[in-house]
């Protein structure tokens, strides 16, 4: 069995600082340009389009991109191209199209139908020469390097970095883009953090939630990816607005709660939803705020932006350690591949 120091896992995602910091000094002229181009543009909306980890990376695009820019972003289903041929008008459209390999057939059967009808097309890609990236109006490289790993790590970070970095030219968000700058550190702080405190109660876990909410809720689907994936652990993501919303009836004694939260306004609502779940006898493990009779995970602060990225890599660190305790290798996962050809 692979140790966790020993795993391409743990080694990838502890590569995560420098793929960030290098990233950020490579594609600064290139954020000018493109942000220059989407304010020209002025888009009427903003369609996203990505599977599994990708995905996750959309999610938090959606709430940085509504909230700087004001615009509705939405996410495209990547079927609606590749299975029932529908045509969409979008004319004053940016499409943002998230992969790692850029070769999903789906994903590109999406971007070209956008193409077509009349959407700006980006990529956000860490192949520069793949389909997907040949295909786009424009390219953001993720710049993550060989990533052999199944389980995406350094890339999934890559693309939350080239996301902030897009939306901080685009908006010519001072503050954010100085915040973006310091997140390599931070990142490397992250690194070190130890959350092993949470692997008493996860190795023993069945089930469990991952709840965040705002930026916060695209980390909170991609730890608990990462769960099912790397661990054999059934993992449900949830928004801390939602979770009340059904899913609460299955929370009870020892039932496992891992919540994610950035120091923003969404942050009195988390601390109170975990109150909830410890007076109904739950496991609360919990990255932000301190909440009495909780399992408390250290975390950096940083802009709430951040925050998300420096607590899913505090996170990579722990479940790299997870997997082999619950008897997983965490580089071979059973029936997945690294590029998932969906139609």
């Amino acid at each position: 069995m692979t140790q966790a120091t020993e795993s391409r896992m743990f080694i990838e995602a502890a590569q995560a600082p420098n793929v960030v910091r290098g990233q950020l000094e490579s594609n600064a002229v290139s954020m000018r340009r493109i942000g220059a181009v989407l304010r020209e543009m002025s888009p009427r909306a903003v369609v996203t389009s990505a599977r599994g980890s990708s995905d996750h990376a959309a999610t938090f695009a959606k709430y940085l991109i509504e909230s700087h820019t004001k615009l509705l972003t939405t996410s495209a289903a990547p079927s609606m191209s590749s299975l029932y041929d529908a045509q969409p008008e979008l004319r004053g459209v940016v499409f943002l199209a998230i992969s790692q390999s850029g070769k999903s057939p789906d994903l590109l059967a999406s971007a070209d139908n956008a193409k077509r009808n009349g959407a700006c097309v980006i990529a956000l890609c860490n192949s520069p020469d793949s389909p997907l990236a040949q295909m786009a109006h424009h390219t953001i490289a993720l710049h993550a390097g060989s990533e052999t790993s199944v389980a995406a790590t350094k890339s999934y970070i890559a693309s939350l970095s080239a996301i902030v970095h897009l939306v901080a030219c685009w908006t010519s968000d001072q503050t954010l883009i100085n915040s973006l700058m310091r997140a390599p550190e931070q990142l490397e702080q992250a690194w070190e953090l130890d959350w092993s405190a949470a692997l008493p109660v996860l190795q023993r876990a069945n089930n469990l939630f991952v709840v965040g909410r705002g930026y916060g809720l695209g980390v909170a689907q991609e730890a608990a990816l990462k769960f099912k994936e790397t661990c054999g652990l059934h993992a449900e993501a949830f928004s801390a607005a939602e979770v009340k919303h059904g899913p609460m009836a299955l929370v009870g004694r020892g039932f496992p709660v891992l919540m994610l939260s950035q120091n923003d306004e969404s942050r009195s609502g988390i601390e109170k939803l975990a109150a909830d779940f410890i007076t109904r006898g739950a496991d609360v493990l919990i990255a932000g705020p301190r909440v009495t009779d909780s399992i408390s995970l250290p975390t950096i602060a940083a802009h709430a932006v951040i925050e998300p990225l420096l607590m899913i890599q505090s996170f990579y660190r722990m479940i790299a350690s997870l997997a082999p305790a619950r008897g997983f290798d965490p580089d071979r996962p059973p029936h997945l591949n690294k590029v998932t050809e969906t139609l």
